[in-house]
């Protein structure tokens, strides 16, 4: 069932290898972190990060808890070795990763979690345990998209119950942990779904379900919900390396949709004007309350209000569009090549999307053309003198225009650019 199973680093003397590194080592897939429990963290860290040519350092030294960063990107964890591990390996979240390794290559299973492994299913140690860390209802999708498996049933009613609030919710910013490294992963659209489908995602981003049921027509053929499913699934299919704001901008862009519904029966057609900036917003709001960092929360702002700029239909077109938005490039031309790739409904045909390529391309080619913008040919001291104005908002007004016309080719000099102001002042 499981590929040959990889190689080993040395153990550390006396050491145990726990969790998920003996689960994946397992099914035969090469571990990335390595959680060991070992009688001396401190001295088996400084050992490995000597062999490997890493470095060691205590993250909790109060509780003997150590860690190496080794080469490759390779992480490994050390803590004391417990007393009673059958005790300590019954903590744990799943039977999957309530393993255990010795040096000689002894599995210590406890609750059964070979089995499971080869059933490829995803069982609950004890519900007491996902009591005690309701974050383990989120967790269980994560492993169920990540590892291919399927809860079993009294796993799956466990989550439903945390699901139904009927215990207390674990601190945002790890609810966000567990979601984004859902979304890193391949199918993280199917992971959302997943996450609908157990009643989590309403106690995570109960703006994206009201796009459930809200049909749009024209060039769609999902309702909004399952239209930033698929524009994220559009998106990693195309970009698999894509960074945390883009994934998270593709799922959310239409999430303003529902709130900006206007059905105008005498055009028999339904609108959703202004959209993109209610649904920044409540991207804002929603990341915001995950605790994201400001500056992706802005970033994925910026990108759901920007997707519906429309695309150039010739060349200076194409320059304005790339001075306007640069910042946003090109990760705005991935947003929307996802979203329209993401709707195929009775408007959309081969014309309709070879158009909308030709006009990614022209915007793709403005952009290598001029990859950096310009030095400017003038400062706001210039523009003031020129003018005879005081510091203000007509000086930023004029120098954004004197920006855009040399972005276009249509001042190419500091004189040049005097003349273009005073004749728009003329004007």
């Amino acid at each position: 069932m499981f590929r040959r199973r990889p190689p080993l680093p040395p153990f550390p003397v006396g050491a145990l290898l726990v969790g998920g590194a003996a689960r994946d080592w397992l099914r035969g897939v090469p571990p990335k972190d390595f959680d060991w429990a070992v009688p001396d963290p401190a001295r088996a860290a400084r050992e490995l990060a000597a062999q490997v040519g890493g470095s060691a350092f205590p993250l909790d030294e109060a509780r003997g808890y150590w860690r190496v960063h080794a080469p490759a990107s390779v992480q490994h964890d050390f803590v004391p070795l417990p007393e009673d591990v059958t005790d300590d390996l019954l903590r744990r979240d799943f039977t999957v990763n309530a393993l255990a390794l010795t040096a000689g290559r002894k599995v210590l299973d406890p609750a059964g979690g070979q089995a499971d492994l080869r059933a490829r299913r995803l069982r609950m140690v004890s519900e007491a345990n996902l009591r005690e860390d309701p974050l383990r209802a989120w967790r269980a999708v994560r492993f169920e998209v990540t590892l291919g498996f399927r809860l079993d049933a009294a796993t799956e009613a466990a989550v439903r119950q945390v699901a139904a609030g009927r215990l207390p919710l674990p601190a945002p910013e790890r609810v966000r942990d567990e979601v984004q490294a859902l979304l890193l992963h391949a199918e993280a659209a199917r992971g959302m779904a997943r996450l609908e489908d157990l009643g989590l995602l309403a106690l995570t981003l109960p703006e994206l379900r009201e796009g459930r049921g809200v049909m749009q027509g024209g060039f769609h053929h999902l309702d909004v919900f399952g239209h930033g499913l698929e524009a994220l699934h559009q998106l990693l299919a195309r970009f698999p390396d894509v960074d945390l704001p883009l994934r998270w901008a593709a799922l959310l862009h239409d999430v303003g949709k529902p709130r900006t519904r206007d059905t105008q029966t005498r055009l028999d057609r339904t609108t959703f004007y202004e959209h993109e900036r209610v649904g920044a917003e409540l991207a804002r709001q929603a990341l915001t309350r995950l605790r994201l960092p400001a500056a992706e929360v802005d970033r994925v702002a910026a990108l759901v209000r920007a997707h519906m700029a429309h695309l150039p239909l010739n060349e200076r077109e194409a320059r304005r569009f790339v001075h306007r938005r640069r910042e946003l490039l090109p990760d705005l031309l991935r947003l929307m090549l996802a979203d329209r790739e993401a709707a195929r409904g009775p408007q959309s045909t081969p014309a309709t999307r070879q158009a909308y390529a030709l006009g990614l391309e022209r915007v793709l080619a403005a952009l290598e053309e001029q990859p950096a913008p310009p030095p400017p040919l003038m400062t706001g001291r210039d523009v003031m003198a020129l003018l005879d104005v005081p510091p203000g908002p007509a000086v930023g007004e004029a120098l954004r225009a004197v920006a855009e016309a040399q972005a276009l080719g249509e001042v190419r000099s500091p004189e040049e650019a005097q003349a273009f102001l005073l004749g728009r002042r003329e004007g």
